[in-house]
């Protein structure tokens, strides 16, 4: 299958809300999705925002550098919406050639996201400005083929959304068993059944570098271990816990996760601790109550 230029198949459009006839201002996020505009639009020209309509694309050229993506959306709503005259509304030339949801496809890609990177411009902001974004090469089968793809992959994302409701359904039944142990036990103090644990990297043996996310799960991390000195990093063994003091960055959330996976090293801000006897506590049922969301709010009230 040949590459094709992808500035071949779209052009910019840039109809503006001059008759202030739509009021729903949107942003793009960094997951490529639009999302309601945080902007105090008390004193702002509307009537300069760009329109966007179902089926096209907003585009914002800055910034793709630092973020490492490409900040790109396919508009999917019947009622128009506006955005920031500083992003650019990009439409498909003929859908019988490149259909709008392959092309965003194509573009959901980390590798897409890497590549635009890799040839945004060295300026403060490292832009992938629209000349440069035009020459991007994509493959491009016959129409019918790209429907197919696109079946398939909206059929994927259909099944993951499912998947994720059940997950929230199934915390939902773990945080009200939890609530009712709560109102019915009698409290204990955390401390008597977990201890910290300080060991160090001093053989340089584990090069795995993991963080938490705020969504309570270890991760790789970006930072470049071949700059780090990794002998003074903490050990984090399987059924043990990482945990980062700080709340008040992390959207009120409390970063604290159970390694489920091979050893891992964490920065020396963290605090690793474990469960003392896990024929008392379980390490997996304490990480139900950490799961919480009332936890969070607990811990940062306390914080």
């Amino acid at each position: 299958m040949r590459y094709n230029r992808i500035g071949n198949y779209i052009h910019l459009v840039d109809n503006r809300n001059k008759d202030l006839a739509v009021s729903n201002l949107l942003g793009i996020n960094i997951t490529k999705n639009f999302m309601p505009s945080v902007a105090n639009t008390s004193e702002t020209d509307l009537s300069k925002y760009k329109i966007i309509q179902k089926g096209q694309f907003a585009y914002s050229a800055m910034q793709v550098g630092r973020d490492e993506t490409i900040r790109l959306a396919l508009y999917a709503e019947d009622k128009p919406a506006i955005i920031s005259p500083a992003y650019l509304v990009i439409e498909v030339n003929n859908d019988n050639e490149l259909l709008p949801e392959y092309m965003m496809m194509w573009f959901q890609r980390p590798e897409s996201d890497r590549y635009g990177w890799f040839i945004s411009d060295s300026s403060v902001r490292a832009s992938l400005e629209w000349e440069r974004f035009c020459e991007i090469q994509i493959p491009i089968p016959v129409v019918d083929e790209q429907r197919k793809f696109v079946a398939l992959y909206n059929g994927l994302l259909t099944n993951q959304k499912i998947y994720e409701k059940s997950l929230a359904d199934l915390q939902f039944i773990c945080d009200a068993y939890i609530e009712n142990l709560i109102k019915s036990e009698k409290p204990k103090v955390l401390g008597k059944y977990i201890e910290q644990s300080d060991e160090r990297n001093n053989d340089l043996k584990i090069d795995n570098l993991i963080g938490i996310s705020v969504n309570k799960v270890f991760m790789a991390t970006k930072s470049n271990k071949e700059q780090l000195d990794l002998s003074n990093f903490k050990i984090v063994r399987p059924k043990e816990f990482g945990y980062v003091s700080v709340t008040s960055r992390n959207g009120e959330k409390i970063s604290i996760a159970l390694l489920d996976g091979e050893t891992g090293l964490v920065s020396i801000t963290y605090t690793v601790f474990r469960v003392k006897d896990p024929s008392i506590l379980l390490p997996e049922y304490l990480f139900l109550f950490f799961m919480r969301r009332e936890f969070d709010r607990y811990a940062r009230f306390h914080s």
